[in-house]
């Protein structure tokens, strides 16, 4: 391994550019003691650094890249729309082709509108709640991140919690006192705030399967009764499927635990590494949106050509038979693995899986099933795992409270060295 010479240099040279040296906080690596390390390509399931250091990735660009890196049919697809032009602002038809593809594969989606972000998903979908609804108050769940909307910093997950800020400046008062939050998985509390506030809910958001608090997978009964206890009191459920639209089954987290909501955040995979985002539902709720209705919301890019493109063919990569069962498959082996690995050198770690994606919470010898439990853990611990595997050619998610995730392009041999890696790493932990 090369000593990251160059990626040090630009590091310096961000420092002074851009806030934290990264346009995204949890890139800067400071929850595991280190500078970030600086990508200069990538192909399959490989990243190769600026100072040609190769790494195994797991964190694919934060799971969009399902099929993985630089796949020749989504870089094709790419190429050809980028011969006609880059942006229009004029409807095109690639545009029609994604919303349909979405339509179709999604259970509970009726109508569609594309957008540039997660983030702006899920903040046009609340504003629709609203508008839909006549009602102000949104319930959420802490740890569960929405992205940075004013709304959703209130005992937000993700970056929020790798930094160890409690919520953010900036964010007005009346805001947050607008936005309820209670634990993740915690039924009780859930019929309590439904019975004494239904009426001001407008909707409730969630992570079917959080994973910016670490995958932390709902117990049995709990998503049922979220989607009982929201329709008895005509509240919209709203699941935010940024993470897992695509990653889990064809028809997202919806599919795989057969609940339906009233409104789906998409973004990530849809876009097939490109920005993108969506949010769409029930047509009757649908048509509140501008032109149809009086709620706006606009986007001088959404429905970008190259965006499109690239999700289009993502898309129909993953209709194909057989991919969710290879994900799986790839994701037991690599999952089974460590844990026996943490086992066998005494290294007290709970590994949490859905599919193919998956965290191992260092210092948790039972379940994490809430925000509080997933904070428990032991950073310290996983900030040492990180490096080593870093050292060891695998990049994994730089902090202990995100997902790692399998691709199409982790083949046996990419999960072998992993697991490799991994047995050094579990040896000098626990030495």
């Amino acid at each position: 391994m090369n000593e990251h010479v160059f990626s040090r240099r630009f590091f310096r040279e961000a420092s002074k550019l851009i806030p934290g040296g990264v346009n995204s906080p949890v890139r800067a690596c400071q929850s595991v003691g280190c500078d970030p390390i600086f990508v200069e390509r990538a192909k399959g399931s490989r990243i190769i650094d600026v100072d040609g250091n190769a790494y195994t990735d797991f964190v694919c660009s934060w799971g969009p890249m399902i099929c993985g890196h630089a796949h020749h049919e989504v870089t094709s697809a790419i190429a050809d729309a980028l011969g006609a032009g880059t942006s229009f602002g004029i409807p095109t038809w690639r545009e029609v082709a994604l919303a349909g593809k979405i339509v179709d594969l999604v259970p509970s989606v009726e109508e569609v509108r594309l957008v540039n972000s997660g983030t702006e998903a899920t903040m046009s979908a609340v504003r629709l709640a609203r508008g839909y609804t006549g009602r102000k108050k949104i319930l959420k769940f802490d740890g569960c991140y929405h992205g940075h909307a004013d709304s959703f910093l209130v005992k937000a997950g993700s970056g929020v919690a790798t930094l160890g800020i409690p919520g953010s400046p900036g964010v007005p008062e009346e805001v947050v006192a607008a936005t309820l939050a209670i634990p993740f998985n915690d039924a009780d509390a859930l019929k309590e705030i439904i019975d004494r506030q239904g009426d001001e809910i407008a909707a409730v958001i969630v992570e079917p399967v959080p994973a910016n608090m670490g995958v932390v997978p709902p117990v049995q009964g709990f998503l049922e009764k979220l989607r009982e206890w929201t329709e008895e009191k005509g509240i919209l459920l709203i699941f935010d499927e940024v993470i897992t639209g695509f990653r889990l089954a064809r028809g997202g987290a919806q599919e795989y635990f057969g609940i339906l909501p009233d409104l789906t955040c998409l973004g990530k995979i849809i876009g097939g590494g490109l920005p993108v985002g969506a949010y769409g539902g029930r047509r009757e709720i649908m048509e509140h949106i501008a032109p149809s209705g009086p709620v706006y919301q606009a986007g001088t890019l959404s429905g970008n050509p190259l965006a499109t493109a690239a999700g289009l063919a993502t898309l129909e990569i993953l209709d194909r038979p057989g991919v969710y069962e290879v994900l799986e498959a790839r994701s037991a082996t690599l999952a089974e693995g460590l844990e026996k690995l943490a086992v066998n050198n005494g290294i007290t770690c709970c590994l949490q899986r859905v599919g193919s994606m998956m965290t191992a919470f260092f210092g948790q010898a039972g379940p994490v099933t809430d925000f509080a439990t997933a904070l428990a853990s032991d950073t310290d611990t996983y900030a040492r795992f990180f490096r080593i595997m870093l050292d060891r050619g695998i990049y994994m998610a730089p902090s202990q409270f995100e997902a790692a995730f399998v691709s199409l392009a982790h083949g046996a041999d990419a999960i072998e060295a992993t697991l490799d890696a991994a047995e050094w790493a579990f040896k000098k932990l626990g030495s």
